[in-house]
């Protein structure tokens, strides 16, 4: 399992809280790409596992759901409460959700277990939350595919130079990172390939190959080196 600073991590969101949505655009393309994968349907109770600003938890409570929003970061969380994205609240890490069989209708996670250090551990969390329910990709087959997009570092993030993106791009094996077409080419991958389904695409240059400490993108800028 790799090493992952959940803390650094939390801290590096939450510097970013009030800041993120003006920057988000390639997010919520991804999530309108995420949506019409799932296809139409309510889902009663959602549970919005990642949910930085509430972007999204925003959306599902626009289309009548009783949403928790969750999120690692409580800057990140508290931006969404302040917003009224979500019904309740929850400061939480994905792979040890404190709740018991919690009987979601759906567990929307968008851009977030990328951050995990463990990926089967915290789609087995998330697969407790809605085991009641059973919206996990063999209840939802043969109608729903479920397909997961995890991307490495696209854009400049925050208060990252240039420089440092592009030094930071190329730390995994492949010498490279993702780029927006890289994402969008996955996305449409998922939609054509019809046999697919119960995976995450990781396309991120190998970067989930080598275990770090913190976010690549303060291994690059001299000015974050001890944050």
């Amino acid at each position: 399992m790799q090493q992952v600073n959940k803390q650094a991590i939390a801290a590096a969101f939450g510097r970013a809280a009030r800041s993120y949505e003006r920057h988000d655009g390639l997010q919520r393309q991804s999530a309108r790409g995420l949506l019409a994968l799932l296809g139409e349907g309510h889902f009663e109770r959602v549970l919005d596992a990642g949910c930085g600003p509430g972007g999204n938890s925003r959306w599902w409570r626009s289309q009548g759901s009783h949403v928790t929003a969750m999120d690692l970061s409580a800057p990140m969380l508290e931006q969404a409460r302040s917003g009224q994205a979500a019904d309740d609240y929850l400061l939480a890490d994905i792979e040890a959700i404190p709740l018991a069989d919690a009987g979601f209708d759906l567990v929307w996670s968008h851009l977030a277990v990328q951050w995990c250090a463990s990926l089967p551990q915290a789609l087995a969390e998330i697969l407790v939350e809605v085991q009641q329910a059973g919206l996990i990709a063999q209840a939802l087959a043969p109608k729903v595919r479920v397909v997961g997009v995890a991307p490495g570092i696209t854009m400049v993030s925050g208060d990252q130079s240039e420089q440092g993106f592009a030094a930071a791009h190329q730390m995994t094996p492949l010498r490279r990172s993702s780029t927006p077409q890289d994402i969008a080419d996955a996305v449409v991958y998922a939609a054509s390939a019809r046999a697919l389904t119960g995976t995450t695409l990781l396309v991120d240059g190998g970067q989930h190959l080598m275990p770090s400490q913190r976010d690549v993108m303060f291994l690059t800028e001299p000015n974050n080196s001890t944050k």
